[in-house]
């Protein structure tokens, strides 16, 4: 069955075709050029054959004067209009009808003589052609036709505005069409000698050869249509099963991914075709590797909310059992400070959870500015002075000269550096100062956070932007952090086009001297 891209395809190319075909086919220009030439020539023979009747055919007659003598000027007629295809007729001063080169005189009464078209050789393939194509034309809107050309049993010179004119004195030639609609051409001259009028010569042609030309012409237009549609249809077909077949396995391999849950099903690669076909495909790889990825993703998630949930629930349930069976007040007053640590602890995983889980959706909604990372760095540096916070960590800037602008949503970019120092301030000792460095260098801006705590586990330096990453100092109070806090910042610095990584510090002996944040981000 055929698509209906492919049948667009198929008829936008043969409308075209066909409207370049069919002006062609409308040869008026052409067809009365021929017209006027043939009249031409007509009119030229006419003026020559009668410069030689008027030589030779006339005589004087009875009262003086000459005039046509018809015994000289049949024959003559006949001998001048032979080699021709033209009939003439010779008309005398008062119109009525001298010669007519289609009569011969005989012993007998006047024979008339028409040259019959020779035998057909036409096949009949070229003859169902042929009339196929008189078919078509008849169907053609038709051209209005000069008044018809209508012979009478007795000829005179009247009968023909033609012959008339040239009795007056005046050359005419016209094209008319007889009842038949058969093409006449006639030309009319005077007859002269010395000036004086002595007749009017008609020639007259059909015009069959000239409709056989324009049919040969139209017919070896279409012949061209034909192989020129054929060619059209075909690299039209290639054309567009070029173009349909990749888009109906890009379709159906995305029904097939909506509709089952198999994450091996493939999208059809056709990027080696480098065309829009070729980025459509890469798009569609693209767009379900990162479904699937996001998918896997929320499962991860998912489960990992509901390990992080179910630990402060479990001791929240023991807690509370256990304060409904004892009486002691001491026992219970513990117990319920237990209680309302676990309640703190889940409202902070759930804000922490409630928020990464739609950080997603507000980055995509918002509008990214741009941003003066060295503003907003100063900032946080005199806020952390102002407010005292952490007062047993100095916090300490270096900022490398020159501009420090990027692209993005400020309030996050914020979150992002409050995270690091954060966690940097709980690794730190008391007194030990957090260093935060911006540099710029090959179209990057580079911020790197410092502390002088113990480090990391070089086997967990991916691992602390995983979700629920719950390695915490141990004087730290259990619970105080949902270990959500550095994998929202990855989240964001992706967002924005950057990277964050975590290694160590080390001495000059080798040993771990403290952990370093790095983030980079596109500079503006």
């Amino acid at each position: 069955m055929i698509s209906p891209l492919t049948r667009r395809v198929l008829m936008v190319n043969m409308l075209a075709l066909g409207a370049l075909v069919a002006g062609l086919l409308f040869l008026d220009q052409y067809e009365d050029g021929l017209v006027e030439a043939e009249l031409a020539s007509l009119h030229t023979q006419a003026e020559i054959f009668a410069g030689a009747l008027g030589e030779s055919a006339a005589g004087p007659v009875d009262g003086g004067g000459r005039a046509l003598l018809p015994a000289i000027a049949r024959p003559m007629l006949r001998r001048l209009v032979g080699p021709t295809r033209a009939r003439a007729r010779l008309f005398g001063v008062d119109g009525a009808l001298v010669a007519d080169s289609r009569d011969m005189v005989g012993p007998g009464a006047p024979v008339q003589e028409e040259a019959l078209p020779p035998p057909g050789e036409e096949g009949f393939i070229a003859r169902l052609i042929v009339v196929s194509y008189e078919w078509v034309f008849d169907l053609l809107p038709a051209r209005p036709r000069p008044r018809s050309y209508t012979e009478q049993a007795v000829q005179r010179a009247g009968d023909y505005a033609e012959s008339r004119a040239a009795l007056a004195g005046e050359a005419r030639a016209a094209l008319r069409f007889d009842d038949n609609e058969r093409m006449v051409l006639i030309a009319a001259v005077p007859v002269q000698r010395f000036k004086r009028v002595l007749g009017a010569l008609m020639l007259s042609t059909d015009g069959g050869d000239i409709r056989a030309t324009v049919r040969d012409v139209r017919l070896g237009i279409l012949k061209v249509f034909a192989v020129a549609l054929g060619v059209t249809v075909i690299l039209s077909l290639y054309l567009a099963n070029a173009i349909t077949r990749p888009v109906k396995l890009l379709a159906e391999a995305a029904r097939r991914v909506k509709g089952g849950a198999d994450e091996h099903l493939k999208i059809p690669d056709f990027t080696a075709r480098r065309d829009e076909i070729g980025d459509l495909s890469a798009a569609l790889r693209d767009m379900t590797a990162d479904l699937w990825n996001r998918m896997e993703a929320v499962e991860r998630f998912a489960a990992d909310v509901s390990h992080e949930i179910k630990n402060p629930l479990t001791s929240l349930a023991s807690a509370v059992e256990t304060a409904a069976r004892i009486s002691d007040p001491a026992q219970q007053r513990r117990l319920m400070a237990i209680v309302q640590e676990d309640v703190r602890r889940l409202d902070r995983l759930i804000s922490d959870i409630s928020s990464a889980s739609r950080l997603d959706a507000e980055l995509a909604r918002a509008e990214m500015i741009e941003i003066d990372l060295r503003r907003l760095l100063e900032a946080l540096v005199e806020v952390h002075r102002a407010t005292g916070g952490d007062a047993s960590h100095a916090l300490e800037l270096t900022l490398e000269d020159g501009p420090m602008l990027t692209a993005g949503v400020e309030s996050r970019l914020v979150q992002v550096f409050q995270n690091l120092l954060s966690n940097a301030f709980s690794f730190s000792p008391p007194g030990a100062p957090v260093r935060i460095a911006a540099t710029r260098e090959n179209g990057a801006l580079t911020v790197t956070v410092d502390d002088l705590g113990p480090g990391l586990p070089e086997e967990n330096l991916d691992s602390v932007f995983e979700r629920f990453y719950s390695q915490r100092p141990e004087d730290e109070e259990f619970g105080g952090h949902s270990g959500l806090g550095l994998a929202i910042s990855r989240q964001i610095v992706e967002a924005h086009r950057g990277s964050i990584a975590a290694s160590n510090r080390h001495d000059g002996n080798g040993g771990i001297a403290g952990a370093r944040f790095t983030l980079r981000l596109p500079a503006g």
